[in-house]
C-alpha cells in the first residue's frame, strides 16, 4: 500500500494514499477500534449540507472567496451522492463531541478539492484548508448538533412519518370495512361482551394516529439550529448574520423550514429535543407491540387458538413440521419495538450528559435516533404489506366463538338483575349448556331470551 505522510499539530502520520482523509481522521481510525458501526451516513450527508451552508454564509458575509465556496459546494453534492462513502471510516465509538467526524469531512472535502484542481494530494500547499477554509466560523461543537437536528429532521419527515401515516390509514379503511362484523370481546384474555372487528381495527388507528401527533409536535423542536454559536454558543469567529444566512441555506437546500436557535447554547450543551422525539419513537413502538401482539392472538391457529382473522401466510414456519405458517411479521414488528424502547433508554442516558456548554453524547444519540427512525418506518412498511393489508375476517370461527361466549348474559341484567344472570351463566358453564339453553331452564321463555340477547344490539 502506497502511503503519503500527513502533518496536524501533533506531528506526522502515515495516510493510505488513495485515502482523501487526513492526520485527525487516521489518528480517530487508529485510536478507535471499537465495533464496526460507522458514523451513519444520514448524518455524513447533513454535515456536508452543513458545510454548504456555512460556505455560503461566508461568501455572503464577506470573508470568504467565492470560487473556494464553489469549489467546497461541488466535493459536497459528490458527499450528498454518495460518491465517496469508503471515505467516512469512523467509528460512532469515539468523541462524544464528534470532533472527529467534523475533521473527517474538512479533510475529505479539502483533499477532495486539491486532488480536483492538481491531480494530486499532498505535494503542493493545500488551495482549500480543513480548518481555516472548511470549517471557518465553525466548530464541531455547533456544525455537529445542527447536522444531527437535519439528518434526523429528513428521516421522519421523509421516511417515518409518512409510514406511520401509511399503516394509520390502512387500520381505518380495515375498520370501516369490518364494522358489521360482530364478535367476542375479551378482558383479562376471558370472554367480554360482543365488539365488532371493525372496533378492533379503529382502535389500532387511533393508536397510531395519536402517536403521529406525537412525533410530529416533537420533530418540530429539530427545526431550531445552533449553527454560528461556535465552541460555547458565544458566536466567537462567526460574523454578524451569518447563523441566520446559514439557516436559510439549509432550508432552501433540504425544502424543511430551519430556523437559527435564539439561544444556541442552550442547543449545544442540551439534546433535550432528541430525547423529546425518542419518547414519540418509543411511544409509537409501545402502541405498536400492543397491535401487534392483538393481531398475533386474533390469527392464532389455525384450528387451535382464537383464528378469527385470517394474515397473509408469507413463508414456511418450520423446519420440521410441515405445512406450518407463523405469523413472522408480527415477530419482526415486536422486534423492532424492543430495540427502539432499548434505543430510547441509551438516549435518555446520553441526554443527562450535558455537562457544562457542552452534551458529550451526541454520537450516541444520534446513531440511537436514526436507527429507531428507520427501523420503526421500515418495520410499518413491512407490517403494511405484507400483514395488515392482507387481514380478513374467519367468519366461521367469529361465529362460533360469539355463540358460545357466556358473558352475552350481561343484556339479561336489565330485565332479571345481576344475580339472576349469574347464576344462569354459572349453570350454562357448569352443566355445559349453551347461555340460551341454561336460560331456558330457569324460566325465561324464548321469545324473551331472542329479544334481550341480541349481540348486534350489544356493539
Amino acid at each position: 500500500m502506497k502511503i503519503r505522510i500527513e502533518k496536524d499539530s501533533m506531528g506526522e502520520i502515515n495516510v493510505s494514499e488513495e485515502k482523501y482523509w487526513a492526520a485527525q481522521t487516521q489518528r480517530s481510525f487508529e485510536n478507535f477500534k471499537i465495533g464496526d458501526e460507522k458514523m451513519p451516513l444520514d448524518l455524513i450527508k447533513a454535515m456536508a449540507r452543513v458545510k454548504k451552508a456555512a460556505s455560503f454564509a461566508n461568501f455572503k458575509c464577506g470573508i470568504f472567496d467565492e470560487n473556494k465556496m464553489k469549489s467546497i459546494h461541488q466535493v459536497c453534492d459528490e458527499i450528498i451522492n454518495e460518491d465517496h462513502n469508503d471515505q467516512f471510516p469512523l467509528v460512532i465509538w469515539q468523541t462524544g463531541s464528534g470532533t472527529q467526524t467534523n475533521m473527517n469531512l474538512n479533510e475529505v472535502i479539502s483533499n477532495r478539492i486539491q486532488f480536483l484542481k492538481y491531480g494530486e494530494i499532498g505535494k503542493q500547499a493545500l488551495y482549500v484548508h480543513p480548518n481555516d477554509d472548511v470549517n471557518k466560523s465553525q466548530s464541531t461543537n455547533d456544525v455537529f448538533p445542527t447536522a444531527m437536528r437535519v439528518a434526523a429532521y429528513k428521516t421522519l419527515q421523509t421516511k417515518t412519518i409518512p409510514e406511520l401515516r401509511l399503516l394509520q390509514k390502512v387500520f381505518s379503511e380495515k375498520a370501516l370495512s369490518f364494522a358489521n362484523v360482530v364478535k367476542t370481546g375479551r378482558t383479562h384474555m376471558m370472554d367480554a361482551t360482543p365488539v365488532t372487528l371493525g372496533q378492533e381495527m379503529k382502535s389500532f388507528a387511533d393508536q397510531l394516529k395519536t402517536s403521529l401527533e406525537l412525533l410530529i409536535h416533537s420533530s418540530e423542536l429539530l427545526t431550531e439550529l445552533p449553527i454560528g454559536g461556535t465552541a460555547t454558543g458565544s458566536e466567537l469567529n462567526a460574523p454578524k448574520n451569518y447563523d441566520v444566512l446559514a439557516a436559510e441555506f439549509l432550508s432552501k437546500e433540504t425544502g424543511f423550514s430551519f430556523k437559527s436557535a435564539e439561544c444556541k447554547a442552550t442547543h449545544m450543551a442540551t439534546l433535550d429535543s432528541f430525547v423529546h422525539v425518542s419518547s414519540g419513537l418509543k411511544n409509537t413502538a409501545v402502541s405498536l407491540m400492543k397491535i401487534a401482539n392483538d393481531i398475533r392472538l386474533l390469527a392464532s391457529g389455525p384450528r387451535c387458538g382464537l383464528g378469527e382473522i385470517h394474515i397473509p401466510a408469507n413463508e414456511p414456519g418450520s423446519s420440521i413440521m410441515p405445512g406450518k405458517v407463523n405469523p413472522t411479521q408480527v415477530e419482526a414488528m415486536t422486534m423492532v419495538c424492543a430495540q427502539i424502547m432499548g434505543n430510547d433508554y441509551a438516549i435518555t442516558i446520553g441526554g443527562m450528559q450535558g455537562h457544562l456548554q457542552l452534551n458529550v453524547f451526541m454520537p450516541l444519540i444520534i446513531r440511537n435516533i436514526l436507527h429507531s427512525a428507520h427501523i420503526l418506518a421500515d418495520s410499518c412498511r413491512s407490517f403494511r404489506l405484507h400483514c395488515v393489508d392482507g387481514i380478513e375476517p374467519n367468519l366461521p370461527q367469529i361465529k362460533e366463538h360469539l355463540n358460545n361466549s357466556l358473558m352475552l348474559v350481561t343484556a339479561l341484567n336489565p330485565h332479571i338483575g345481576y344475580s339472576n344472570a349469574a347464576k344462569i351463566a354459572q349453570k350454562a358453564l357448569c352443566e355445559d349448556l349453551t347461555l340460551k339453553e341454561a336460560a331456558l331452564q330457569s324460566g325465561i321463555s324464548e321469545n324473551d331470551f331472542d329479544t334481550w340477547v341480541d349481540p348486534y344490539k350489544m356493539v
